[in-house]
């Protein structure tokens, strides 16, 4: 049936006509824009799947850009540790100069003040943008990542830099809880001649046979000689005449008694006093060698002269720990900095008590081979006129002090004198560790933040590879699809002028 009022074919040709256009439009869409997917509208999820991943992107652009700076503030503060690192290392050389007698200490000194203050500018001056990692204790965070979970929760990450402090504040003692109980003084006083640490061997028998008593390898003979007091009178005279260093052997009748003068040397003393005759111990420097009597032969250790100052192995060390010894009334302190522990604390106590004015005291720095306890060995050789033969010696600990520079007691090196070149070589290579294990920390962390950064590189690009494999239009498709489609909507163009055309038959019926 045909009618004026209903044109079917014209409806369908514009239907098709219109489908066409749609899709010309969104095809010359995609070809101007270059994206299939321009507007939520197109698809939705993909959309909004593809602007999480555009945030995404732009939030690891800021964190190229924070891992950038984070790798120049890193790199100064290395620099200036190696640098450092030199600076110490001419320094321990003039040093080590100064060892001998017959050089001109003076000028040697003068070097080293020189060197000392171009580690005060390198220091002060290892900043990038106002940030400083080499003054100060406290860590510095630099944004590295943004952690995405499946729930959408977003987590900042970063890569946490130690400040490694290389300056020469000397810490402000602490005013928390005690920690009287992490460091143990052998003594009340520093004992110039000795006596506190001497070994006696009370000889007893009246039997012939010979008396042997061997002190770091050195063996003295005597054959039983009337009584037991001539018998150890005799090789009283013996040892005495021997002439070993710092060595000297006293006591009254059958008592000999062994003192040891030097500083921080321990010998092993052995004896050997037949089959019935016995020898008691008594070791006042060393109880655990006490023994009772016996027959036959027996050891023992004359322990060194130097009383010990004793750091708990078991004792966490936090930062701002601080521990004390005074000597003569005069306290020298040392404050634990971050990460630190009682080796650290051990020898920066040594440094302090080297910087002093004590005149005649020396230090050394041990290890307890059995238990593992870090110990400060403090001696003192009687010749501070002001002192006597003694010099007081206490300890104390207290929390929340302001940590010690790394460099701590660098300004105090002076070797003008033969207790001072020889106390500062020993502190030379703490300085210098100290100086080593920052610029090894600082390399460290540069080297993580440059792998983090090529990381967050090569992921943005796989980001926007992602987004765009999401939402970007296939070109030579579109080139393909709208060529068709132009064709398409010229067809559909002609097929509605044809229809419109229909009515126009309904005419000749009328004729």
């Amino acid at each position: 049936m045909s009618s004026i009022l209903t044109n079917t074919s014209a409806m369908v040709a514009l239907q098709t006509l219109k489908s066409i256009n749609s899709n010309l439009e969104k095809t010359q869409s995609e070809i101007s824009t270059g994206k299939s997917i321009a507007s939520a509208r197109d698809n939705s999820a993909v959309w909004a799947i593809s602007k999480v991943m555009e945030s995404d992107v732009e939030g690891f652009k800021a964190i190229s850009d924070s891992l950038s700076l984070g790798e120049s503030t890193v790199a100064v503060a290395r620099s200036a540790s190696e640098t450092v690192t030199d600076l110490l290392t001419d320094i321990k050389g003039r040093v080590v100069a100064a060892q001998e007698e017959n050089v001109d200490r003076e000028k040697i000194q003068t070097d080293i003040n020189a060197l000392r203050d171009q580690i005060g500018s390198v220091v002060n001056a290892a900043q990038f943008n106002g940030l400083n990692l080499v003054t100060g204790t406290e860590d510095v965070n630099i944004l590295s990542s943004l952690d995405r979970s499946g729930s959408g929760t977003v987590t900042a990450r970063n890569i946490t830099v130690a400040r490694q402090d290389l300056t020469t504040f000397a810490g402000t003692y602490g005013n928390g809880a005690t920690l009287a109980g992490n460091i143990t003084s052998s003594a009340a006083a520093i004992d110039s001649t000795g006596a506190a640490n001497d070994l006696e061997l009370t000889f007893a028998g009246a039997a012939a046979d010979d008396l042997n008593v061997t002190i770091n390898g050195t063996t003295f003979t005597q054959a039983f000689d009337t009584d037991a007091a001539t018998t150890v009178d005799a090789i009283r005279a013996q040892i005495n005449q021997a002439g070993l260093t710092g060595i000297t052997a006293g006591g009254a009748g059958a008592v000999l008694e062994l003192a040891n003068t030097n500083s921080f040397d321990t010998f092993a003393v052995s004896w050997d006093s037949g089959a019935t005759n016995t020898i008691a111990v008594t070791n006042n420097g060393n109880s655990a060698d006490d023994q009772a009597a016996t027959t036959g032969s027996g050891s023992a250790s004359l322990i060194y002269r130097a009383e010990e100052v004793e750091l708990s192995n078991a004792a966490t060390v936090n930062e701002g720990d601080s521990y004390r010894v005074t000597v003569n009334g005069n306290n020298y302190d040392y404050v634990a900095g971050q990460g630190e522990n009682m080796e650290d604390v051990a020898r920066g106590l040594k440094t302090a008590i080297d910087s002093g004015a004590e005149t005649g005291v020396t230090t050394q720095v041990v290890q307890d081979e059995t238990s593992g306890a870090w110990r400060v060995l403090v001696d003192y050789d009687g010749s501070d006129p002001t002192a006597g033969a003694t010099m007081t010696l206490s300890d104390a600990g207290q929390a929340d002090g302001v940590a010690s520079g790394g460099l701590f007691g660098l300004d105090n090196i002076d070797v003008t004198t033969n207790e001072g070149a020889d106390a500062a070589l020993a502190n030379m290579e703490t300085l210098i560790q100290n100086a080593i294990d920052a610029a090894a920390s600082f390399g460290s962390a540069e080297g993580r933040i440059n792998t983090q950064s090529e990381f967050v590189s090569t992921l943005t690009d796989s980001l926007r590879t992602g987004i765009g494999t999401l939402v970007d239009a296939d070109m030579e498709e579109a080139s393909a699809r709208l060529q068709a489609l132009q064709v398409q909507q010229q067809l559909a163009t002609q097929s509605l002028s044809i229809a419109n055309q229909q009515p126009q038959n309904i005419l000749s019926l009328f004729r």
